[in-house]
């Protein structure tokens, strides 16, 4: 087996097992947390397939706004996560993993290949340009792009609306 081929099961392994934890966890904040890391395998599975703006979508309205949000929804309303401490037990871990997170990214960005394969310079600021030019201009998608806005802003709002105090 290649390494493509094992890091692509490890992902995959993961991926599974965290999708089963969103739907078996009791937990609201643990649910949101483990459907985070199922959209991350799947920005993952973008990323090996030479997708690479569908992997940075994932990431970024996935990962970055939706389940940002669930989360803010379910701590805002104070119900499900209760008082606790802003430090437990997992603070070492967090730590450990935040390193790894950041040493990876500062790994890919410069240019360092785990697999051997050449990175490709690719000028990608026209395609940036005519991505956001697509987005926002009234020949492409503003429609599409002002309602997805507006659908991820009712929710956060809804959920400020019940966080705050009746006084």
């Amino acid at each position: 087996m290649t390494s493509i081929q094992i890091f692509f099961l490890v992902i995959s392994a993961i991926t599974l097992v965290s999708a089963v934890l969103v739907v078996t966890s009791k937990n609201l904040i643990h649910a949101a947390l483990y459907l985070i890391v199922a959209l991350f395998g799947v920005a993952i599975y973008f990323v090996l397939l030479n997708a690479g703006f569908l992997a940075v979508v994932q990431v970024l309205v996935y990962i970055g706004a939706i389940a940002i949000m669930l989360i803010f929804a379910v701590m805002l309303t104070r119900q499900v996560t209760g008082d606790g401490s802003a430090f437990n037990g997992n603070a070492v871990l967090a730590v450990l993993i935040m390193i790894t997170v950041f040493a990876g990214l500062y790994l890919i960005l410069s240019g360092w290949s785990a697999f051997g394969a050449e990175m490709v310079d690719v000028d990608t600021s026209e395609a940036i340009t005519s991505l956001g030019v697509a987005f926002f201009s009234a020949d492409g998608y503003l429609i599409p792009t002002i309602t997805a806005s507006i659908l991820l802003l009712v929710p956060l709002i809804g959920a400020i609306y019940i966080a705050r105090d009746r006084e």
